[in-house]
């Protein structure tokens, strides 16, 4: 497919908005105060999943990673890099999923670029984004404090078991799918009912695990989760079981992680809970003194297991 036709006939007709339109080398942007900036890669396999697919996925992950900063997304690119003998069809339900996710989520695709390299070369097609916000709300590590709860926004490990069933050939009930989702409406949501909300993280590659060990190094506190309290779907646990994985370290892509102070916690939960995204939301955990920069797990027995920090590539390309 000729550039100039791949610009005009996929990704003008998809994207097209009056920035954009400028068809200039940089978009031109109105923004106040202060901003966060964040960029991501995307190379998931399989393309297209129970779901969502690369496309969809490419713009949840850049918009979820500026909402966990405390930021408004508002703007973002689109890098596509593209295989030789790529279908045209698969090409433009790809960029129309990217074009819908961006309306949901009230950001602007601006600029962007594409490049068609030989066959073998991409595995299909690979896509960057990059986005900027408008910060809103100060999260960061430095404010988690011991007698904190610590909230997830939903059941976890859906993304990864989907994309591991796909490729070993699991079957799983037709309810369980990505939760490949945009989060800013339901960080503002949480951060108006928790005005003192410390901390939110999407637990994407390493998952839970990877999330409470990079705050509990980041804040010196210790973490301790309960496990009957752990949102995950029994077909989920059952491929985990399968596959010999643990949820904790699988990705998700439209889940948060949050640290709250305990007298916002319940108000918190309800918040999160008359949200479409969180209705599945729980406590898992709170905060200590003790143990810092440790995680822990008390079990349903009563008994307590330390949750490492995931080490090496556990489930590859899920993102």
């Amino acid at each position: 497919m000729l550039s100039k036709t791949l610009m005009d006939e996929i990704i003008w007709p998809a994207f097209q908005n009056p920035i954009l339109g400028e068809f200039h080398d940089g978009a031109k942007l109105q923004v106040t105060g202060r901003i966060a900036f964040t960029t991501d890669s995307y190379v998931v396999k399989p393309l297209f999943f129970p779901g969502g697919n690369i496309g969809k996925l490419s713009i949840c992950g850049t918009v979820n990673d500026l909402a966990m900063t405390g930021a408004i997304p508002r703007y973002i690119s689109a890098g596509v890099i593209i295989e030789e003998g790529f279908k045209g069809e698969e090409l433009k339900t790809i960029v129309e999923s990217m074009r819908k996710t961006a309306d949901a989520a009230g950001v602007t695709i601006v600029t962007g670029d594409t490049k068609v390299v030989g066959k073998g070369q991409a595995d299909g097609i690979f896509i960057n984004t990059a986005g900027i916000g408008e910060i809103i709300a100060d999260f960061a590590p430095k404010n988690v404090r011991p007698g904190m709860k610590v909230i997830i926004s939903g059941a976890i490990g859906d993304h990864a078991a989907v994309i591991m069933a796909g490729r070993h050939r699991l079957e799983l009930p037709p309810e369980i799918v990505s939760d490949c989702a945009p989060l800013c409406d339901l960080m503002q949501k949480l951060a108006a009912a928790a005005p003192h909300t410390a901390v939110m993280r999407d637990p994407t590659r390493g998952g839970v695990a990877a999330v409470l060990n990079e705050i509990a190094t980041a804040a010196e506190v210790g973490i301790v989760i309960d496990e009957e309290a752990l949102p995950i779907h029994p077909p989920v646990q059952g491929v985990c079981d399968i596959l010999g994985l643990d949820p904790l370290y699988l990705a998700n892509e439209g889940k948060l992680v949050a640290f709250v102070p305990k007298d916002e916690a319940e108000q918190a939960l309800n918040a999160l809970k008359a949200h479409e995204l969180g209705r599945e939301a729980a406590i898992i955990g709170e905060t200590i003194a003790e143990s810092a920069g440790r995680v822990a797990l008390k079990t349903a027995i009563g008994g307590l297991r330390v949750v490492d920090m995931p080490m090496g590539n556990l489930v590859p390309r899920i993102c």
